[in-house]
Formats: C-alpha cells, sequence, structure tokens
C-alpha cells in the first residue's frame, strides 16, 4: 500500500450523524421524508493516502465509494436518501483515475449546495520526494506519467487538482507519518458525535526545515532574539518556562500576541461564515525549537479561551 504516512498534526474534529430532512419529492402520500446523508469526498495526490483515509472512515460505519465518476456523486446521494436512515454517511473517493469525468466535479458540488447536503472535501497532500519513494518502493508507474517519469506525472496531477485542492475544507500532509498516524487523526477527525464550530491546529515549525505544506496562515518568530544563543537556555525547548518567559518578556512579544490572537478571531469569524471549519496556523522560527514552540503554546491557549478546539503540534521540535 503506497498510501503510508501522514502529517503528525492530530485534531479532534468530529461528525454529526443528524442530517437535514427533506422530501425527495417521489415518496408516496404519508411516506416519511427522507434523511440526505452526510458526505465526504477525499481526493488528492495518488500516493498520499487516499486509500487509509477510506478505509478509516469505512471502519468507523461510513458507506465508502472508491473512484467514483464525478458526476454519479448526486445519484448516490440521493440513493443514501431512500435507504431510510440506513446510509446516513457516504464517502466518495474521487481521484485521477477518472480524469475524463472530473471536469463534471464542480457541476456535481453546485448540485449538491442546491441540495442541501452536508459535504466536506478531504484533499491529501504529499511531498515529490515522498511520493517518488512510495511509488519506487512498490514499483508501480504514477497513474499520469505516461512515457515520462514519476515526477511528471505527479506534477501534472498537482496542476489537475490545484483547484480541488483550494476548496477543500481539510488538507491533511502526509510527507512524514505513517499509515498509523493517518488512521489516528481521520479517527480523531471524524470518529465523534458532536462538531464545534472551527477547529484549528497551531504548528510550530523550523524555517530551516521548510513551510508546512497545509498551513492556512504562516506567521515569523524570527524578530525576537533566539534563545538559542542563551547558553543556559539553549538545551530546552520552548516548552520549559524559563525559555517561554525569555520569550515573552522581549519587546514586541506580548504585543504581537495579542494583536495577532484579535486577527485569528476575526478571521475565525470569516471562516465560519463562509463554513470553513478546519485552519492550520504556522508559527516558524529559525529552528522551531524555542520561539515558534512558546508562541504556539500561548496562541493556541488565546484560541481555546475564545471556544474555538484548538490541537497543538510541535513539528520540529527535537529534530536539530
Amino acid at each position: 500500500m503506497t498510501e503510508h504516512e501522514t502529517e503528525p498534526t492530530v485534531g479532534r474534529e468530529q461528525t454529526r450523524d443528524d442530517g437535514a430532512q427533506v422530501s425527495t419529492g417521489k415518496e408516496t402520500a404519508g411516506a416519511h421524508e427522507a434523511a440526505i446523508p452526510e458526505l465526504v469526498i477525499i481526493s488528492g495526490m495518488s500516493g498520499a493516502g487516499r486509500s487509509t483515509a477510506a478505509k478509516c472512515l469505512e471502519d468507523l460505519g461510513w458507506f465508502v465509494v472508491d473512484n467514483l465518476p464525478p458526476a454519479l456523486i448526486p445519484t448516490m446521494v440521493e440513493l443514501g436518501a431512500r435507504s431510510q436512515g440506513n446510509v446516513a454517511r457516504i464517502a466518495v473517493v474521487v481521484d485521477v483515475r477518472g480524469r475524463r469525468f472530473f471536469d463534471n466535479l464542480r457541476e456535481s458540488l453546485a448540485d449538491l449546495d442546491a441540495r442541501g447536503v452536508t459535504r466536506r472535501i478531504v484533499f491529501l497532500e504529499s511531498s515529490d520526494d515522498a511520493l517518488v519513494r512510495r511509488f519506487e518502493s512498490v514499483r508501480r508507474p504514477h497513474p499520469l506519467q505516461g512515457d515520462g517519469r514519476i515526477v511528471d506525472g505527479i506534477a501534472a496531477e498537482r496542476e489537475l487538482l490545484r483547484e480541488l485542492r483550494g476548496d477543500a475544507d481539510l488538507v491533511i500532509d502526509t510527507s512524514s507519518l505513517n499509515v498509523h498516524e493517518l488512521r489516528a487523526k481521520m479517527d480523531a477527525q471524524f470518529a465523534g458525535d458532536e462538531e464545534p464550530e472551527l477547529r484549528a491546529t497551531v504548528m510550530s515549525f523550523g524555517f530551516k526545515y521548510g513551510l508546512p505544506v497545509d498551513a492556512d496562515l504562516v506567521v515569523d518568530m524570527r524578530f525576537l532574539p533566539n534563545p538559542h544563543w542563551v547558553p543556559e537556555l539553549r538545551p530546552f525547548t520552548g516548552l520549559n518556562e524559563e525559555v517561554s518567559s525569555y520569550v515573552l518578556n522581549q519587546p514586541g512579544a506580548k504585543e504581537f500576541l495579542d494583536r495577532y490572537a484579535e486577527l485569528l478571531q476575526l478571521i475565525a469569524a470569516g471562516y465560519r461564515r463562509e463554513g470553513k471549519r478546519y485552519v492550520t496556523v504556522a508559527v516558524g522560527c529559525t529552528g522551531g525549537k524555542h520561539r515558534s514552540v512558546a508562541m504556539s503554546e500561548k496562541l493556541a491557549a488565546r484560541l481555546a479561551a475564545e471556544g474555538v478546539e484548538t490541537v497543538v503540534v510541535h513539528r520540529d521540535m527535537g529534530r536539530e
């Protein structure tokens, strides 16, 4: 199985089972209204973990359809609505194997929105290096490489999926973790019974290791003095109280925390209005050990105090 790694970010996203009640217009007199199933569309890069994500939802009781042509998604939802509640949650895997139907996806999504279907798009992302390793390890060609190289197929697929990635409700970067961690993340996202309005992941990282691919917002802490150059603080991390106090007591640190927290409140309100349920805020410094870690912890506490379900991830802490 090529889909075997995932970003270490583990959220607490949960899924509602109480689908909206509507009439199909095809029932006999006196029949009950049909419950529209909840829908998750799983897509993303080949080799990034789509099959693992789909299998996890299947284990959670979702009705999963792999490689369904996008034009048939509304039909699948309609069939689920006629199941008398037996199919309350449907997950559909859409990928480049059905690329001749891919242009129909936007039309199908518009149709679903018009019907009042609660739907989410989960996009599985991964770095080129990780994808190449996965395809080479199983000695399989990329579905779009043709007579070219694996990297040519990956580039073509990224371009094809670019717009869909931008529309995704949840982007999961699977570059650095394994299949078990991906399953744990999907469990955390979809296994529960209640869904808060907005969920945030606050991720510290080191710029020298690259930007997080799945970040919605990125902020740079390198305007603050680096505790690395303080000998007594160097061995510790931003989780240590002495390091955290050193960072927060620097000129501009508390002002930044206050104003950025206010800005996130404004952004969160807009996300809620637009129906966006997930946001990843990436906080960076040079190595992802001191400043970004300390500020991520404080920022996450501010978000949690505002009622945003928040998870903190320190991507590069301990990597040096």
